[in-house]
């Protein structure tokens, strides 16, 4: 930092790439945080980190997303790139020893001096770029697992670790110099092209806001994990909306006539009473391909509201259909095997393992025309890619005219609505659908749309 105007200008910029990235700071935290920056200053990196961390964030899912920004916008050296390649097995040699005393600090700057010496590409003085892709290959830090254990062992730092403890400590090391080395690159790169552009492109979003037909394994795991919490807080707002309309809306004739003593003016209104009846959901799932991480963690949302409604039926399908209400239920303490278990215990195909809506939905219509009726609402959920087969729609309508209301998920992006093979503007002329492509926008959507 050079002096009050850059850390001012560093702080402001990245709160405001936190906020770009769905993390909620209001006015008040970022006075805390400029408070705290303050108090702490900017010579150690890890009080700082943590000082901002505990004024700015609010859960620690966002944990991931805060380091990574904030080793962008405060990083542990800010300029130009040093005086180029130096020795490589000299620095293999001093990444060892740092690794077998555990010196954090160290394997900072040796990161730092590994992009500078092996990451960067280009023709350009200083280079064009910097990779941490390069480093890493150049470097090979994993190739030094049992060098570090040997010297951990010849020194004695041994004790209490077993061989594959031992062996798990020093890869988990490893991936810390790996992760700092990635991180140095990013912030080389921000410093040309600019810290708020590369906030906002280069760094992985949380979780809630990850695309479920791009989420790896790691992420839905991840995703899993904030089911409860999301589950909570829309029960919290559902409950609420209910107590709303439990009070009724005002009955104007009633209320007019009562008006009459005292000379036309309403002063006491008379409120149309309602009892409200929790409702009734049924949901349609395709669990084919990368389609079906999205179906199954709107299952477990939907698992984990379940008093919020009165019944709660799901369908999985593939190209055919089957109930899987009871598998549902029996997946509460399993949620990663939940997919596994479906796919196994239902009957979800016929002759090929492609989806097929239209043999779906109609087999729908007809064996299970009891799921439905006027109190119920629907919610199909998939991409609407019939693998260019009969969409069906008189079945798709039959279930309309029966349901209380029909809502259509899809995880795709609106734009690809129509492309290929999906039918979705099709199935959108008969019932409502909506992009659902994160756990945020479901989180929202299930707010939204479900009645009280």
């Amino acid at each position: 930092m050079t002096g009050p105007a850059d850390a001012a200008a560093r702080l402001t910029g990245f709160v405001a790439a936190l906020r770009a990235h769905g993390v909620r700071i209001g006015t008040g935290e970022t006075v805390d945080a400029a408070g705290a920056a303050a108090a702490l200053g900017f010579a150690d990196r890890v009080l700082l980190r943590e000082g901002l961390a505990a004024t700015l964030l609010r859960s620690t899912d966002q944990r991931r997303l805060f380091d990574t920004v904030f080793d962008l916008y405060f990083p542990r050296s800010v300029g130009a790139p040093g005086n180029g390649p130096g020795d490589r097995e000299d620095l293999r040699d001093r990444l060892a020893a740092a690794l077998a005393d555990h010196d954090e600090a160290l394997l900072g700057r040796l990161a730092v001096e590994a992009v500078d010496g092996l990451g960067g590409y280009g023709s350009s003085p200083g280079s064009d770029g910097w990779s941490s892709y390069q480093t890493l290959d150049r470097l090979r830090p994993q190739t030094l697992l049992a060098r570090v254990r040997d010297d951990v062992r010849a020194r004695g730092g041994a004790a209490g670790f077993t061989d594959r403890l031992l062996e798990d400590e020093i890869r988990r090391r490893i991936e810390v110099f790996r992760a700092l080395v990635a991180a140095e690159a990013r912030r080389r790169v921000a410093e040309r092209r600019g810290r708020d552009e590369i906030a906002r492109r280069a760094v992985a979003p949380t979780a809630d806001r990850v695309d479920f037909l791009y989420a790896g394994k790691d992420r839905l795991a991840e995703l899993r994990r904030t089911v409860g919490p999301l589950a909570r807080k829309l029960a919290t707002r559902m409950a609420a909306r209910r107590r709303r309309a439990a009070r009724g809306s005002i009955d104007l004739r009633r209320t007019l006539r009562g008006s009459l003593s005292t000379g036309g003016v309403p002063m006491r209104p008379v409120l149309r009473r309602r009892r409200p009846a929790r409702p009734e959901l049924v949901l349609l799932c395709d669990v084919s391909g990368s389609v079906s991480g999205f179906s199954d963690f709107t299952m477990l949302l939907v698992q984990a509201l379940h008093d919020q409604f009165g019944k709660v039926r799901v369908f999985a399908f593939v190209n055919r259909i089957d109930e899987v209400t009871g598998l549902l239920e029996h997946g509460a303490a399993d949620p990663e095997g939940l997919g596994a278990r479906i796919r196994a215990e239902a009957t979800l195909t016929g002759w090929h393992g492609s989806s097929d809506y239209g043999v779906a939905l109609g087999e729908f219509a007809q064996r299970y025309e009891g799921a439905v009726g006027p109190r119920t609402t629907v919610f199909v959920l998939g991409d609407a890619r019939t693998n260019m087969s009969d969409p069906n729609l008189p079945a798709l309508r039959q279930i309309a005219e029966r349901a209380r209301r029909v809502h259509w998920l899809n995880p795709e992006p609106r734009p690809q609505w129509g492309t290929g093979d999906s039918v979705a503007p099709l199935y959108a002329e008969l019932v409502a659908m909506h992009e659902c492509r994160t756990a945020h926008q479901l989180g929202a959507l299930v707010s939204r749309l479900l009645p009280v």
